[in-house]
């Protein structure tokens, strides 16, 4: 049974909202926490790669925490994302993230450059050890390459008692989750990014949940549900709905923060779709295209029919 302290199913990353003049708009965030609450959904992270983190100052990080933290008011876990290429300014971020109140502290192994395992486990075992009494995510998202391996989860599980979650981003990982479930004895809640496109595959393998954009969480919280219940045709249903929506928004990141804000205007929680520069700028058969997969999204949301059964939303969570 999923612990009140845990993480389970759909962690959605917030976007991070912004005005006319692409300052943070701090309104139109606590509206974001107030939808995810609404959708039933567990915990939300930010600010990660699909709330721009890259274009925020580490003082913006804070502020979107610290907004998020106060205005959820303990409705919802907090996961602070304190990513930075250096150690030192990434403890400091995740050691404010903690202050502002946050649940669990997350990090991206850093890639900029390639580094050998022993760099980054000095990386990763410096930042665990600055906040130990804190729940860590760690996230490995590696473009270039294959992600950290089996053995380096493990001994860092095995020094780091606060290294409780790990989101990994790479196709055909099954084989790899299953071995890292084995090693650690499932003392590492695993986590499946890039959209969720993966999860039909890892849910009955045992991952703990998905980071998906915010657009989509409610809807693919009801398919993880589905799935982990036993339901596996309505899963695989309800998730061919959504999935060309996810999967063409995710050819490229700066395309995604247009489409995922352009849903979240069609749901009537956003009013722009504005994306700090430098930004992604559609072509009309772009913008055509992705309105109709939206609105696709829209019409799911407006089928009662898949209204989850409260007896499959409970034996979910068995």
């Amino acid at each position: 049974m999923n612990s009140e302290n845990e993480l389970f199913g759909v962690v959605p990353i917030i976007p991070t909202p912004f005005t006319e003049d692409e300052e943070i708009d701090e309104d139109a965030l606590r509206s974001l926490i107030d939808f995810a609450i609404a959708g039933g959904i567990e915990a939300v992270c930010l600010p990660a790669y699909a709330s721009e983190f890259y274009k925020l100052t580490d003082d913006e990080k804070l502020q979107v925490v610290r907004i998020a933290v106060e205005h959820a008011a303990g409705r919802i876990k907090i996961v602070a994302q304190s990513n930075h290429p250096s150690l030192k300014i990434a403890m400091k971020l995740a050691k404010a993230n903690v202050e502002a109140g946050a649940d669990v502290v997350s990090l991206a192994v850093p890639r900029i450059f390639g580094l050998p395992e022993a760099s980054l486990k000095e990386y990763l075992s410096g930042f665990l050890k600055s906040i130990p009494n804190t729940p860590v995510l760690i996230q490995d998202f590696n473009p270039g390459g294959s992600s950290i391996s089996v053995e380096f989860i493990k001994n860092l599980m095995d020094e780091n008692p606060n290294f409780k979650y790990l989101k990994l981003e790479e196709p055909l990982c099954a084989p790899k989750f299953e071995a890292i479930i084995k090693a650690t004895g499932d003392k590492v809640g695993l986590f499946e990014g890039w959209g969720g496109l993966y999860m039909l595959e890892l849910v009955p393998i045992g991952i703990r949940g998905v980071m998906p954009g915010l657009a989509v969480a409610d809807i693919l919280q009801k398919v993880f549900n589905l799935r982990a219940a036993g339901y596996h045709g309505r899963a695989f249903d309800l998730f061919e709905k959504v999935m060309p929506q996810i999967f063409f928004s995710l050819q490229n990141m700066e395309l995604f923060h247009y489409a995922e804000k352009e849903l979240l205007i069609a749901r009537g929680v956003l009013k722009n779709s504005i994306a700090r520069k430098a930004a992604y700028i559609p072509d009309p058969s772009s913008i055509a295209y992705i309105k109709e997969l939206n609105q696709r999204v829209m019409d799911v949301l407006a089928d009662e029919s898949w209204e989850i059964k409260p007896l499959e939303t409970s034996l979910a969570k068995e």
